[in-house]
């Protein structure tokens, strides 16, 4: 396995499994390969899009970007947001956590002090990979919680 920025040659492929995801009753957001183009490779508040392949497939893709005022989320301005998307047939192979050691280290580079992850309240799956990387709740609006990560400024 290997890490990697993602290109618009992985649209394709990272479309196919969020709709897995979308029929799996894991993802209610769009998953169209204009939307993950446009939102994960193109997006102008991204700070980055990695993606975890091997041998050529991918096994899924972590997008970082910094928050604005009035985004959806109700995300801080200035703040990180975080979202995570794996091959269901690649879960539990280590695949989010080399995705977070990339983000984790973008977000100190690009001076993020904070990170969001809003998930839907029935995700139990999310919710504990979030928990793992360290995020914590911090609120939680109808069906959703929102988990923050401190980002630990780099040592000098």
């Amino acid at each position: 396995m290997k890490t990697r920025a993602a290109e618009v040659g992985d649209v394709e492929q990272m479309s196919a499994f969020l709709k897995e995801l979308t029929a799996a009753g894991k993802r209610k957001s769009p998953d169209d390969e204009s939307f993950v183009r446009a939102h994960y490779i193109e997006g102008p508040s991204k700070i980055c899009c990695t993606v975890v392949e091997e041998n050529g497939v991918v096994l899924g893709f972590q997008s970082l970007i910094r928050a604005v005022a009035g985004n959806p989320y109700g995300v801080e301005t200035g703040w990180g947001i975080i979202g995570t998307h794996i091959r269901p047939s690649s879960a539990r192979r280590g695949v989010g956590r080399a995705l977070f050691e990339v983000s984790s280290s973008l977000a100190r580079e690009a001076s993020i002090a904070q990170i969001d992850a809003t998930i839907a309240a029935d995700n139990l799956e999310a919710l504990a990979y979030y928990e793992a990387m360290g995020f914590r709740t911090y609120r939680m609006p109808e069906g959703l919680i929102c988990k923050r990560f401190d980002v630990v400024p780099p040592k000098k």
